[in-house]
């Protein structure tokens, strides 16, 4: 399942209780980010332990474009995760409707 950026800024200033994670790599996600915890997306099958008291909540996982994102979502649903969905269009949706992104 997917989420629009529109929806999840709704969540977001609502403040609904869910997990968010940045999957790209550490120079993006210091570029720009909305607060999600950076765990690249290589780096997801050796942090599911680190995640699992998340199991049953609603994990929100992001990247460039939502492709990285897609990889990690299905990583995480194989993993027995319940309720994970990939934001998007990403980073680059999230600019095109809020703007943000920082050019060097």
């Amino acid at each position: 399942m997917e989420l629009t950026v529109q929806a999840l800024k709704e969540k977001m200033d609502n403040g609904d209780a869910f997990v968010l994670i940045d999957v790209r790599e550490p120079n993006e996600h210091n570029a720009f980010n909305i607060g999600g915890q950076l765990i690249p997306v290589g780096s997801i099958p050796s942090t599911i332990p680190d995640l699992e008291d998340h199991l049953e909540e609603e994990i929100i996982v992001y990247c460039r474009s939502g492709q990285r994102s897609a990889m990690a979502q299905q990583f995480l649903l194989q993993a027995g995760f319940k309720n994970v969905l990939n934001l998007r269009g990403g980073m680059l949706a999230w600019a095109d409707k809020f703007g943000g992104i920082k050019t060097s």
